[in-house]
């Protein structure tokens, strides 16, 4: 209703606030309202937020011409009420001239726009699926990792007690076949060693005596 009465203009400008930049305004200004400095600072702020949303590093020359400023300094300071007031965070490069936005507020939106950010959010939406289905397919995989580390443990865990089982069985066969008793085997094993000292003695004996016999039969011819 307002862009169809006398209040066409202010109409007008509100959009240029809303939609637009300062360089539209100039283009328009002889049909519009006239800004106060603080307005035209407002919408330079506006301008450098719709020129963020597409550069997120914006030479100072791009600006200059769009903020219709004279001088790099006008161009900073600018810039810098932009910042504390919130509109965007970023630094200013001096040595490469120009001004590096981290964050900027959002604008409002055209109808026109709508079919574009639709068309965005369609293929958002699909990245999104592909990026799940990646990760689907991935933890299947560990899954499927995961279940033959296992079955390979237990196989291990299986071997290693029929091994010892099998030890087991040879050790108390082999047992079995040396001696029915450990301390009789033990005791098996010391006669032999007492019949052989017995064997010593009386073969020490036994010489003594052809010593002493031999003694006899010498004393005997002398």
């Amino acid at each position: 209703q307002l862009a169809d009465s006398e209040f066409s203009p202010v109409f007008r400008l509100l959009t240029i606030f809303a939609y637009g930049t300062y360089a539209d305004y100039l283009a328009e200004a002889a049909n519009l309202p006239p800004l106060t400095e603080a307005q035209k600072n407002k919408l330079r702020h506006l301008s450098v937020v719709t020129l963020a949303a597409k550069i997120k590093c914006i030479p100072y020359s791009v600006l200059l011409e769009q903020l219709q400023l004279k001088n790099v300094r006008q161009l900073e300071d600018l810039v810098i009420e932009a910042v504390y007031a919130d509109v965007l965070r970023g630094s200013l490069d001096q040595r490469n001239q120009r001004l590096e936005v981290d964050y900027s507020i959002g604008r409002d939106i055209r109808r026109e726009e709508l079919s574009t950010i639709t068309r965005t959010l369609q293929e958002w939406c699909q990245g999104c699926e592909v990026v799940l289905s990646g990760i689907e397919e991935q933890v299947s995989r560990a899954n499927q990792h995961k279940e033959q580390q296992l079955a390979l443990k237990q196989q291990i865990e299986s071997e290693v007690a029929n091994l010892k089982k099998t030890i087991k069985v040879t050790t108390a066969a082999a047992a079995a076949a040396t001696s029915q008793d450990p301390e009789q085997h033990l005791t098996e094993l010391r006669e032999p060693a007492s019949g052989t000292n017995q064997r010593q003695a009386s073969k020490k004996t036994s010489k003594a005596k052809g010593l002493r016999g031999s003694a006899k039969i010498w004393s005997k011819s002398n």
